[in-house]
């Protein structure tokens, strides 16, 4: 029985303390940590390996002890590693999916019974996971391995697969990436960080007893540079990141030109907006906002805005709900100097804080702080720094509301509160970020997409939708690994023309005199200069205008101001669009037909069947356009969830020389379909059917802007598109160069790309394009969209 001077119930719910906290003793955890010596190796080949005579970095808990030791690698150890996964590779890939599937249900059940081991060392760590939802992710993926030769039957495994996450990333980020990647066929390097590292090995031992082929899982360990010396291994195939954004840019850059596909989850500090509308129920919105703002370990940093009729209501029920409330631990002396520097900051902006204690005169601890009284473009408002520091804005209308939460350059998450459901849900669709939830916070499982917008990151993880990543459809060619060329990124596609005017050349024998198409209007360029197009013999058959970067702003500007409305269309009114432009390139068949003979040479024949498959791609194009659509999994929680694709914005278009014509309607359909807006930059080499094609496009009922075609030279125009920081995505086919260049450059602003290298592609004749396997369009389809997750409680 409780003494006399036990709190009650009663008083335990006035004053929503926690209860007494025991800690654990870890006692399972040390014991294996016992057995290696407390110095871990790496773990390849179906085994650990502990070479001697390497450096060490020493894993440390929150009290400061030692925890471990781990060793970093070398790159001979990566080599060799690298080809236990190419190795494990084959074997796996060969593998029914039904064979894989059993696999990691085996692991599921693994997992169950090694729950407190594997529990106790996250803990040890610093780097808490809850079991059941590593279970619950496993379960899943084993579901769609059972069905990847059903559903998905014309998509292949992209190889060995490196997955490279930072220490700031939680233990469930690991295994996102992982296990749809091994449910998928590929072999995995994971390249933890050294906090991380422990329980990563820990599981890759568990693996081995579900008698996985060795090889197929591998662990190396080291410092912030093995990561990028695992990507330029030429085994591997795709490099997933995750972690902070300054380290996935620097990672970007290190392996531009590697030939190495890569994607970039980039939430570690992500800023993410909380919104409270006066329809809230108050108390529960700020009972959510104390939950997700000052846990110990968070994912993204939470800035709170409030709708001013309720401003004073929150505010009074914050100080309330603050009062009592522990330090938070922060990751490092460092990181008090931050917070320090940050409070005094909007201090002399003339916030006011609320806390619940006074800050300690020193060391890694902070009370939970709420700035109050900020203004939007405040530094503690535009980038808090880590630690238990929550941003307090305030806003009049909903509009204003939604404007305040898109804001923020990263689009990870948001939080919504209100009572009134039509007004969550035209919020959740206005809010640019990947995932919403309405009443709620961080709720995840695995059956939802979680993807990256603006700067939080150009991957998309869970869901059907999450495995694509680490697939490529069959007839598709793979992005050749090579050696970065000593490439000057800041001279790249500024130098001069090198075409020569052919000796002997009469201008009064070219009877055409081409413009480019922007804003919905034919016009030169604005350099005013223009280059000559030739025919195979020679011949000048036109000129046209020689584009640059001014019209590639004017373009994007254009953009910007229809793609909104083309977006709002519905999809039915957008298939009647694309219907339109495939009636109208039909009445002038004849005539793109002979333009395309003229400018590659091929046959009357051969052109006319490019000119008969591109009507008809455009034709599929519409009929996608209110066929593809989201929808609503069945969750083990109770609540609904909504998953839909949604556009990117403004995309640059790169177009390759082979089938001038199929290719860029090809593009323009996925992109135009999903309500993008698209700059084409046509072949170089044969530009002629893309500007007959202006022609086409002013006949259809597209709006003016929706599609600009500008001419010039392939580098120049990269190189404008690249620099934009309004274009989200950039699709090219080109050289080597021009990937590298796009690797590099598109790292900061992230934007998402799409590179093939024509030198390789080129060679198959155009097959890529005029192939009938619905992959290919899959895959285009899925470039043109990003997808959204929104979460409803019902209870």
């Amino acid at each position: 029985m409780a003494n006399s001077t036990s709190k009650t119930v009663y008083d335990i719910f006035q004053s929503m303390e926690y209860g007494a906290y025991s800690p654990s003793t870890a006692a399972t955890a040390r014991a294996w940590l016992e057995r290696h010596s407390y110095s871990l190796g790496f773990f390849m080949d179906g085994k650990f390996v502990c070479p001697v005579d390497r450096q060490t970095h020493t894993v440390t808990d929150s009290t400061g002890g030692t925890v471990c030791s781990v060793i970093c690698a070398k790159d001979e150890d990566i080599s060799s590693c690298g080809s236990s996964a190419s190795a494990g590779f084959k074997t796996w890939s060969e593998l029914s999916g039904h064979r894989r599937a059993k696999v990691l249900l085996r692991l599921a059940s693994t997992l169950q019974r090694y729950t407190q081991c594997v529990s106790e060392l996250c803990d040890l760590c610093q780097s808490p996971c809850s079991l059941p939802a590593l279970i619950r992710l496993t379960q899943y993926y084993a579901g769609w391995a059972q069905l990847q030769d059903t559903l998905m039957p014309e998509w292949i495994p992209r190889g060995v697969v490196a997955v490279v996450v930072s220490d700031d990333c939680s233990f469930h980020s690991i295994w996102l990436k992982v296990l749809p990647a091994l449910a998928m066929g590929n072999a995995v390097i994971m390249v933890p960080g050294v906090k991380l590292a422990p329980p990563t090995l820990l599981l890759a031992q568990l693996f081995m007893e579900t008698a996985l082929p060795a090889g197929v899982l591998s662990v190396v360990t080291g410092d912030t540079s093995v990561g990028a010396r695992v990507a330029k291994n030429n085994q591997i195939s795709y490099l997933t990141y995750s972690g902070s954004q300054q380290d996935g840019e620097v990672l970007a850059k290190q392996t531009a030109g590697w030939g190495l596909t890569i994607s970039l989850c980039l939430s570690v500090s992500a800023e993410c907006p909380f919104i409270i509308f006066e329809s809230a129920d108050i108390d529960s919105a700020v009972d959510g906002v104390i939950e997700a703002a000052f846990k110990k370990k968070k994912d993204w940093q939470w800035v709170l805005c409030v709708q001013e009729s309720v401003l004073d209501s929150v505010v009074s029920r914050l100080k309330l709900r603050i009062t009592g409330l522990k330090c938070v631990p922060l990751g490092s002396e460092s990181d008090r100097t931050l917070v320090d520097v940050a409070v005094q900051d909007a201090l002399q902006q003339g916030a006011t804080l609320i806390q619940s204690c006074s800050p300690p005169a020193s060391g890694a601890l902070y009370p939970p702080t709420v700035l109050c009284g900020l203004a939007p473009p405040s530094s503690a408002a535009v980038s808090p720094p880590p630690g238990p520091l929550l941003p307090l804005l305030s806003f009049r209308s909903a509009a204003e509301g939604v404007a305040l939460g898109n804001r923020t350059p990263h689009g990870q998450a948001a939080s919504i509160w209100t009572e009134d459901l039509n007004l969550a849900l035209e919020t959740a669709k206005s809010l640019c970020v990947g995932s919403v939830w309405v009443n709620s916070h961080s709720v995840m499982d695995p059956s939802l997409p979680q993807c990256g917008r603006r700067d939080s990151g150009n991957c998309t993880d869970g869901g059907k939708e999450g495995l694509y990543q680490f697939l490529r459809p069959s007839p598709s060619p793979a992005l050749p690994r090579s050696t970065p060329t000593s490439l000057d990124y800041a001279a790249f596609g500024t130098t001069a023309s090198g075409f020569m005017v052919p000796e002997g050349f009469d201008p009064s024998s070219v009877t055409c005199s081409c413009s480019q198409y922007v804003g919905g209007k034919l016009c030169k360029a604005d350099s005013g200069c223009s280059r000559t197009v030739q025919a195979p013999g020679g011949a000048v058959l036109a000129h046209c205008p020689d584009g640059g970067r001014k019209d590639v702003r004017n373009a994007v500007e254009a953009a910007l101001k229809v793609q909104p409305g083309w977006l709002r269309k519905s999809p039915a009114a957008r298939a009647l669009s694309l219907y339109s432009l495939s009636d109208h390139l039909e009445k002038r068949r004849r005539e793109m037909a002979a333009s395309i003979q003229a400018q590659t040479g091929l046959s009357m024949e051969e052109a006319d069947k490019e000119v008969e498959l591109s009507i008809s791609r455009l034709s599929d194009w519409a009929a996608r356009c209110d066929k593809q659509s989201g929808g609503m999994p069945p969750l083990p929680q109770t609540g609904s969830a909504l998953s839909a694709p949604e556009a990117l914005g403004v995309v640059g278009v790169v177009l390759p020389d082979a089938k001038p014509l199929l290719s860029l309607v090809s593009l323009l359909g996925a992109a135009v379909s999903m309500g993008n807006a698209v700059i084409l930059v046509p072949s170089e080499k044969y530009p002629l059917p893309a500007i007959d094609f202006i022609q086409v496009l002013q006949a259809s009922d597209i709006p003016a802007g929706v599609v600009s075609v500008i001419t010039g030279r392939r580098n120049q125009l990269t190189q404008a598109l690249a620099n934009h920081s309004e274009i989200q995505a950039i699709w090219y086919w080109g050289s080597l160069e021009g990937c590298q260049f796009l690797q590099h450059t598109c790292s900061s602003p992230l934007k998402r790309l799409w590179l093939h290298c024509e030198e390789v592609e080129g060679n198959d004749g155009g097959k890529y394009w005029s192939h009938s396997s619905p992959s290919l369009q899959e895959e285009m389809w899925r470039e043109a969209v990003v997808w959204k997750s929104v979460w409803i409680p019902t209870a």
